[in-house]
Formats: structure tokens, sequence, C-alpha cells
């Protein structure tokens, strides 16, 4: 009797446990027909807002896509890119994009799909500032978007004098090119469209590193990730994700 009140109770707790999981399992995001997903649209060419206000952008594409494969309704919401973890692991959100890199602390909180692209943090500075490559930075003030890897990155480089976090990279290049900060360290795709508009601004030749992007998905989450991937790779296959990248991004 007491063997099977065990069993009971071991199976009430898992059940307990199971239902108060902090994200939808697919069988719910499909049963919903919807996949919510978080980004942080200040980031072009992986996300912005076009000129009517619309999400638009390389991430914005692909996750579409995916929903498209999946067939789901995509359904976005704009926060603080800071904030896209929480908002995946607390169930808030299914799905992270946000030309988001995979760190060893990342993965303590959220998994992660394939990587379905590759980037560069790169060194924006002012054309006169004498920068020109990245040991340069020793001893300077240097404008990062908080929680990017540029601000991982830079936070951990003991020999830059002191790293200035701002809510986005727009407000970081404003800072620099206003004398407010030495350089900025962001992803190279933007830093290409943010100095079209600061003539002052130039990209230096030396990168700061080198990263490959992924979708976060809550810790646990397996289904999703699984289904996820495997829309990534029929993306591929179609040739579908070259042809988004190559929209946004001049193919080499």
């Amino acid at each position: 009797m007491k063997k099977i009140l065990a069993l009971i109770l071991c199976a009430v707790l898992a059940l307990s446990f199971a239902s108060c999981a902090s994200f939808r399992s697919y069988e719910e995001i499909e049963a919903d027909g919807k996949l919510v997903v978080a980004t942080n649209a200040t980031f072009p060419p992986y996300e912005f807002r076009d000129d009517n206000g619309n999400f638009a952008g390389i991430d914005i594409e692909i996750i579409q896509a995916v929903g498209e494969y999946l067939g789901l309704e995509v359904e976005i919401t704009d926060i603080e890119f800071d904030a896209i973890i929480t908002s995946v692991s607390s169930g808030k959100a299914d799905i992270g994009i946000a030309g988001m890199t995979v760190t060893e602390d990342r993965l303590k909180n959220v998994d992660f799909s394939d990587t379905y692209a590759t980037g560069r943090q790169v060194v924006i500075t002012a054309k006169d500032s004498g920068i020109n490559g990245v040991a340069d930075l020793a001893g300077k003030k240097v404008g990062v978007q908080t929680g990017t890897t540029g601000d991982i990155y830079a936070s951990d480089d003991s020999s830059i004098g002191s790293v200035e976090q701002f809510n986005s990279g727009t407000e970081a290049v404003l800072a620099l090119s206003q004398g407010k900060v030495d350089a900025v360290i962001i992803d190279n795709e933007p830093a290409k469209k943010y100095i079209e508009k600061y003539d002052n601004l130039v990209i230096i030749d030396e990168e700061y590193t080198e990263e490959e992007y992924a979708m976060c998905i809550a810790k646990g989450n397996t289904e999703l990730v699984e289904k996820i991937n495997e829309a990534l790779k029929a993306l591929e296959e179609s040739g579908e994700l070259k042809k988004i990248i190559d929209k946004y991004i001049a193919a080499n």
C-alpha cells in the first residue's frame, strides 16, 4: 500500500510540475495556431520597422517563413533586447529572434535553434579619432547596446576604459556622433546602415569578433526546437534562407 501511495504521489507531483511549465508546448502552440515571437526592431537589416511602421528585415522574413512552413500565424512583439530572454524563459513569448548570438551565459537560461546566419562585431568611430584597430580601444569610452554580445565582449575587455550602455544601437551611435563616447561596438550590417546617416563616422578595418545567430527558445521546450530546426533546414535546402539574406545583404 505504501508503494502504491508513493507512486500516486509521484504521479501527482509530475503532473503538477508539467502544468506549471513556464512555456507553451508545441502541441499548445499548434492548437492555438499562433507563434508568439519577441524581437527588438532597432537592428537593421535584421529587424526594423519600415516607413509604414511594419516589421521588416532578415529575422522578420525568416521567422515568417518558418511560421508558414509550420502552418502557424506569427505574432511579433517589439521589446527591449535585454528583455527578450526573460520574455521567452517566462513563457510570454515562444521564440526570440533578434540577431542573437549563442553564448554560455545565455544557454543557462534558454535553448537555441540551429544557426541561420553569421555576423561580425565591428567598431564604429569618428574619422579623426585615431582609433584604427581593436588595440586602440585601450582606455577609451565605448558605447554598446545593453544585453548584446557587443556589450558582453566590451564589458569583459579589461583594456577598454569604460563601457557606456544604451537601450538601442541607434542611441549608441548618436552618442558617438555627438562625441559622448569614443567608439561603438555593434554588428557589421547595422553598422553599415548607421554610418550612412553620419558622414563623420567610419567602421575600422579590423573586426572585433565573429559570431553566429540563432533563435532562443525556452529551456526544455525540445519539440519546438526540433520543429524550428526542421523548418530552417527546409528553408536552407530550398534556397529560401539565402534568398532572404541576399535581399538585405549584397551577396559576395
